[in-house]
């Protein structure tokens, strides 16, 4: 089935916040933040701005009838700041105008005294200091400690990886207004409709059920939209309340990059250890997040560092902890794969690590622990369903990983300057979301009398095709064709109560709770099926649009079954709850079973190195991935590819930079590079594993948003690889991104090889 958004995406009819119409009398908002990352405010004038023509009013925190706060998880974040700053970019004051023009102009009039602190930008700093979000949190089996002497090898080292900005096409914003009954409709971009309500609610003072907000798509989240949307709809809300006018907030790119937060950043301490076999019995590991200011999803997502911290691997004694540091940089939040791809670039750092110090490819040591069935994760979960050893068999002989490694062998002893790398990059990732309360979701179905069907779900679409599977689930139940099926946009008077559509989890909650509502309808419409064809219900089926006795068609038709269902009373409408089943997590233990599953795959990444320039191509990405039973063969492809290349990037040339004083120096699409269509793989491979899928999957076809950005960490050891093969004096360093300026350095390390190198050339 094609993407149910594609044609209206290519042809510019689907419908983003700054589509919406705007009422007449709409004003514009415009955020006067921080111009400094600490420090206590000691004066601040607005009397010129307030004065400039077209201006309607300044709110600041002095405006707000409710509670002055944004945090989600701790209450640790004001929606306006009062008396401190706490972030370079925190929101100070919101300007209302007639157009964004015009509050551009008054914010460049607003003048502010403070008196500066001192500023934290490095989490180990912070935890010097004892500046912490929340304690530590360690998981444990085992008995690491007791285990190292008995360690054939063991390794010792850090690795360190940077932040990433999401860059959504379309940035942050919301449009509000005010309606009967002193409530408020919030049109937001965002992935947590609820959230938007449940906030908004509390800063104005009001109960949720005055607060509505309608989502009808993003353009790109991310991740970046689970929480950090929040605070521009609350702020919207806000202005509309006071003014009781329609508010509009569109974020300008510059803006939303310096104010928003980003992936977070780690600094990380490992310790492996192996037997003679090269199997790795002992692992420790320490990770330093860059939490920001504030707490945001940072617990959340430490936690789920802490999840993955073994990636693809059986480890028996296992010790990791994390520490969340507050920094003085903009509160750090969600982003795709939630800590899972940090925890898992230092294990492979680890690995890289002691397979350079033994002499062998690290994928000998990989290939010697993959997970299997029956055994158990740090945190307690049992494997089951294990795919690890079946993805990795899979992808080394369809690919022919031996053939690979020749080429790149030949290829190197025959070029001088251009050196080619090749690593291996197997990945397991849980999902669920880990917070077991928040995995639920409800669908609202109506069949209308000429047999169309309208389906709301909680599940923002956000380019991932859930839209297009949510349409598959419902024409698969009734039997129905897709073009009988409308999406409803997401809504929070239509489905309350909402988890954001994030953790991979979005297509099996909503889809699970969508097959409950079709599968109650057509009970119902069974039933009178049987009393009109005078036969028993096991004997009647519904297929493309017939109904069947016996397997057989009859003269009923969908649209005539839909008109006797009504005319005799039957309820055409349902709502449908799923809440996952088995999971749970004790965190005083720090065990439990959190996941609902978890999906498998194997990359094998080649890349050339310019050894003159630094520069670097990755020439081929293969993989094989475990889909399960794919719903959607095309949009999941499209998934891996997208998730694969964004992970590249936050590998390779995606370098977030904050100076000394807190200030982002990459604030601009000149000065921060993503990948584009020159730096994607020359070829990328997809072979899906054939499995059965897992029960627990949205008609066993298993999430696949988050899963494939983690291939892209083998980006880094391939270059790293290739960096070696030119340079053997380089010593290896795990420090992502890998930047061209870091392999160009890495390349010349000693003088050995410079001297080399200039020998070669003055005989050129």
């Amino acid at each position: 089935m094609k993407n149910v958004d594609a044609k209206n995406h290519v042809s510019g009819k689907s419908i983003y916040l700054d589509d919406i119409p705007v009422r007449q009398g709409t004003l514009h908002a415009l955020l006067y933040d921080a111009p400094v990352a600490h420090a206590i405010i000691t004066h601040i004038d607005y009397s010129e701005a307030e004065a400039l023509e077209g201006v309607v009013r300044i709110i600041t925190h002095q405006d707000i009838p409710g509670e002055n706060q944004i945090g989600g998880i701790f209450p640790d974040e004001p929606l306006l700041a009062e008396n401190d700053i706490h972030f370079w970019g925190m929101p100070i004051a919101l300007i209302i105008a007639e157009s964004e023009y015009i509050a551009r102009q008054a914010r460049a009039l607003v003048k502010i005294e403070y008196k500066e602190l001192p500023v934290i930008t490095d989490p180990r700093e912070a935890r010097k200091q004892d500046s912490l979000i929340f304690p530590p949190r360690t998981f444990k089996i085992g008995n690491p400690e007791n285990t190292w002497e008995n360690c054939e090898y063991v390794f010792e080292g850090e690795a360190d990886s940077n932040g990433q900005e999401h860059l959504y096409i379309e940035t942050q914003g919301a449009y509000a207004y005010p309606t009967e009954h002193g409530s408020i409709r919030i049109s937001s971009s965002t992935q947590g409709p609820t959230a938007v309500q449940k906030t908004a609610a509390r800063v104005l003072g009001v109960d949720m059920n005055r607060i509505e907000v309608d989502v009808t798509r993003l353009g790109g989240g991310f991740g970046g939209k689970e929480d950090q949307a929040t605070a521009w709809g609350v702020l919207c809300a806000l202005a509309a309340q006071i003014l009781q006018k329609p508010i509009k907030y569109s974020v300008h790119r510059m803006d939303d990059m310096r104010i928003t937060g980003k992936r977070h950043p780690y600094r990380s301490d490992y310790k492996i250890g192996l037997d003679k076999n090269l199997k790795i019995i002992a692992y420790e590991a320490t990770f330093h997040q860059n939490a920001g200011a504030a707490a945001d999803l940072s617990p959340a997502v430490m936690e789920r560092t802490l999840f993955h911290a073994t990636n693809a691997y059986f480890v028996p004694n296992v010790q990791v902890t994390a520490y969340s540091c507050k920094t003085h940089l903009p509160p750090n939040t969600a982003f795709r794969g939630f800590g899972g791809p940090q925890g898992m670039f230092v294990i492979e750092s680890a690995i890289a690590h002691a397979a350079n110090e033994l002499g062998i490819p690290a994928r000998d040591i990989q290939a010697a622990n993959l997970l299997k069935d029956g055994d158990e994760f740090p945190y307690g979960q049992i494997v089951d369903y294990c795919n690890a050893g079946s993805t990795w068999t899979d992808a080394i002989s369809t690919y022919n990983i031996k053939t690979i490694q020749k080429e790149v062998d030949n290829f190197n002893i025959n070029n001088n300057h251009l050196k080619k790398g090749i690593a291996v990059m197997p990945v397991c990732f849980g999902i669920s979301f880990t917070n077991t309360p928040m995995n639920h979701a409800r669908a609202l179905v109506h069949v209308y009398q000429d047999g169309s069907v309208g389906v709301s779900t909680g599940g923002v679409e956000m380019g991932q095709g859930l839209n297009t599977k949510m349409v598959q689930v419902a024409a698969h139940i009734f039997n129905i064709h897709t073009n009988r099926i409308k999406l409803e946009t997401t809504n929070t008077t239509r489905v309350a109560n909402t988890s954001p559509s994030a953790a991979s989890a979005t297509a099996d909650l909503n889809g699970k709770a969508l097959e409950i509502a079709c599968e109650k309808i057509l009970e119902r419409l069974i039933y009178v099926a049987a009393k009109q064809m005078n036969c028993a219900e096991e004997a009647i089926s519904i297929r493309e649009e017939k109904v069947c006795v016996n397997g057989q068609p009859t003269e009923l038709a969908w649209e005539k079954l839909i008109q006797t269902a009504f005319l005799s009373r039957v309820s055409l409408s349902e709502k449908g709850h799923y809440a996952t089943p088995n999971i749970h997590f004790d965190k005083q233990k720090e065990k439990g079973h959190p996941f609902a599953y978890h999906v498998y795959g194997t990359a094998i990444t080649t890349v050339t190195v310019d050894c003159l320039r630094g520069l670097y191509e990755v020439d081929s990405v293969k993989l094989v991935h475990d889909f399960g039973k794919s719903m959607n063969t095309a949009i999941d492809d499209g998934q891996v590819e997208g998730g694969l290349v964004q992970g590249i990037g936050w590998m390779t040339m995606e370098e977030i930079i904050y100076n000394k004083k807190g200030r982002l120096l990459s604030n601009a699409l000149s000065t921060y590079k993503i990948p584009d269509i020159y730096s994607v793989p020359g070829e990328i491979t997809i072979k899906p594993l054939a499995t059965e899928g897992h029960p627990l999957a949205i008609r066993k076809s298993k999430a696949v948003g988050e899963p494939p950005l983690m291939y892209g960490i083998g980006t880094y050891f391939a270059i790293q690889n290739a960096v070696k093969a030119f340079n053997p004096n380089y010593i290896l360093k795990f420090d992502a991104p890998f930047t061209p300026e870091k392999v160009l350095m890495g390349l010349y390390e000693g003088r050995e090889v410079l001297a080399k190198v200039k020998a070669e050339e003055e005989k050129a």
